[in-house]
């Protein structure tokens, strides 16, 4: 009897174990499947252009405007789809050497930048929109990660990232320009204050053929805001200025001169979800179980928000990859929330490409759409915190690592 007692204990303990999973980690593995899903399905197979956005729910998307930024993020999406065998390794492998062979000998260029929306079937540029610095350096940093990933494309990777000339993004000045239009030239705004662009400093400092002066990390402000006893350096735009850096680039444990990047991000993350809780006085529905407001869809349209400081005519959307995004900054608070506005609102907000863009639980407002980069933000935020797939491969890079010395890093 003792022994049969200690088995089925055994079995009751494993039992437990496997049935007691605990959700974030359910909820981790739908979400990066989904996001695969969105970029596997929402790439023209010809091109590997992807769709800046499509309809949430998978259904015939006519829409063929791309984005090279969504397309950087799906190229990393599919490093890790690979490596978690979401589909045969040599099918993601043929996608991965086609898109990188037309962004090399077919999508139109300037100096090796890129324009922001593109024509998905055949690379036309769109809207007559901008040769975008901050796009392609996204693009880049899904490039250099296929060519650390897949060896058959080390080579070709390396030749699209070594064309681009980031000196002339300079044009003349410290910081370098938002981008370039044939028929006005330079864009007025510069990458002047910190925000997001802390990837694009880097792959330019990094570049063996075209690199900018070390002297330009140094260029750019870095404004100081405390919220709630919680001081770090920040700006007045959405949250997801501290997260695309480190989606690709490791900060933890490192500093430069300023401060601690990661650490920054985790208490920008902190101040945040404190912000919106203390939104509950106007929007009941916020709360610990409900919060992150990034730049996303609303019922009126696109919309940079969120704070703190506040920013943008709030109403009370929520944006799921504002917190998820944010996933190994607050793994507890951000996986927490992500889980119960799944439980709670279901299939209104999580459908075949995984959470929609964007919803008001106060107006009962669902948008139909997804949009590429924030489906990407959230799926490789979410394997950095499982696995730290895209830090480890990303990181092999020697010219990353060169770059992040350049800049003035050193063990935090």
């Amino acid at each position: 009897m003792p022994e049969m007692m200690t088995r089925r204990e055994a079995i009751a303990r494993i039992s437990a174990m496997i049935f007691a999973a605990p959700g974030p980690n359910a909820l981790l593995d739908d979400l990066t499947r989904a996001a695969f899903l969105y970029f596997w399905e929402a790439a023209d197979p010809n091109t590997g252009l992807v769709k800046d956005r499509a309809l949430a729910d998978g259904q015939r998307d006519k829409r063929r405007i791309g984005s090279v930024a969504a397309t950087g993020f799906a190229l990393t999406g599919l490093c890790i789809g690979a490596e978690r065998g979401y589909r045969a390794r040599s099918e993601i492998e043929q996608r991965v050497l086609r898109t990188l062979e037309y962004l090399w000998d077919q999508l139109p260029n300037e100096h090796g930048f890129y324009y922001h929306f593109v024509d998905v079937t055949n690379g036309a540029r769109l809207w007559h929109c901008e040769l975008s610095s901050i796009d392609t350096a996204l693009l880049m940093c899904g490039v250099l990660m296929c060519g650390q990933y897949w060896e058959n494309a080390r080579k070709l990777s390396q030749k699209i990232y070594e064309r681009v000339d980031w000196r002339w993004m300079l044009n003349g000045g410290d910081c370098l320009a938002h981008g370039w239009k044939p028929d006005s030239g330079f864009l007025k705004n510069r990458w002047d204050a910190y925000c997001e662009h802390m990837l694009l400093y880097l792959l330019a400092i990094g570049s063996p053929t075209h690199p900018i002066p070390a002297e330009s990390w140094h260029a750019w402000r870095r404004p100081v805001l405390e919220y709630e006893g919680l001081r770090f350096i920040t700006d007045n735009a959405p949250l997801f200025i501290h997260q695309y850096s480190h989606a690709w680039f490791d900060f933890a444990g490192k500093r430069d001169r300023y401060t601690d990047y990661f650490e920054n991000s985790v208490r920008a993350t902190k101040a945040h979800k404190l912000f919106c809780i203390n939104l509950k006085q106007r929007f009941r529905e916020f709360g610990e179980d409900l919060w992150g407001i990034t730049a996303s869809d609303s019922a009126k349209g696109y919309r940079a928000w969120g704070g703190p400081p506040e920013h943008g005519k709030l109403d009370g959307t929520v944006v799921p990859c504002a917190a998820a995004g944010s996933i190994p900054f607050l793994p507890k608070d951000t996986l927490h929330t992500l889980n119960k506005m799944r439980e709670r609102f279901g299939e209104n907000i999580w459908k075949r490409y995984g959470f929609i863009d964007a919803f008001n639980p106060h107006t009962n407002w669902f948008d139909p759409d997804v949009i590429g980069i924030d489906v990407g933000i959230s799926m490789l935020m979410a394997e950095n915190y499982r696995s730290g797939l895209v830090w480890k491969t990303f990181m092999r890079n020697p010219d990353m690592r060169r770059a992040m010395r350049k800049a003035g890093f050193t063990p935090g």
